[in-house]
C-alpha cells in the first residue's frame, strides 16, 4: 500500500489569530482561504511539503452536531482538551525560542521525556496543543 498522511484537521474560533499563528509563528503558507455562510476553512501546510496540511475549520462547523455536543465541544477547547497535533523539526531550541517569544501559551518547555523523545509544547489560539518534537 502507498498511504500518507494529507490532511489533518483542527478546529478554531477566530480564523484571523489562527492564521496568525499557524502562518506568521510557525511559517506554515497559506493554500487556500474558503468563506461559506458566514464561517471561514484555512488550509496551510509546511513549506516545501505540498502534500501535506492541516485544515483549520470552524468550531462545531459540522450540521450534525446538537447543541449540547457544540457546548462540550467549546468547554473542551477552553480548556485545551480536544485536539492536538505533533510537529517535528531538527531544531527544537531554536523553534522555541521563536514561538515562545510570539503571544502564545508555553505548555511545556523543551523537555526529555522518559519514553525517548524531547519535544516541547504551546497552545494555538483556540486552545489546541500543538507539541513540536526534535528530529532524530
Amino acid at each position: 500500500m502507498d498511504i500518507t498522511i494529507h490532511e489533518t484537521f483542527l478546529p478554531h474560533n477566530d480564523a484571523d489569530a489562527a492564521l496568525a499563528f499557524y502562518r506568521d509563528t510557525l511559517g506554515f503558507e497559506l493554500r487556500k482561504d474558503v468563506g461559506y455562510d458566514g464561517m471561514r476553512w484555512l488550509t496551510l501546510g509546511p513549506v516545501g511539503q505540498p502534500d501535506t496540511a492541516i485544515v483549520l475549520l470552524p468550531q462545531g462547523a459540522d450540521p450534525g452536531l446538537t447543541d449540547d455536543e457544540r457546548r462540550t465541544i467549546t468547554e473542551m477547547m477552553a480548556k485545551g482538551t480536544y485536539a492536538a497535533v505533533n510537529l517535528a523539526t531538527s531544531d527544537l531550541d531554536g523553534t522555541f525560542a521563536k514561538i515562545q517569544a510570539g503571544d502564545v501559551e508555553v505548555v511545556q518547555e523543551p523537555t526529555q521525556q522518559p519514553y525517548g523523545i524531547r519535544d516541547c509544547a504551546f497552545r494555538d489560539p483556540a486552545g489546541n496543543l500543538v507539541r513540536i518534537q526534535q528530529k532524530s
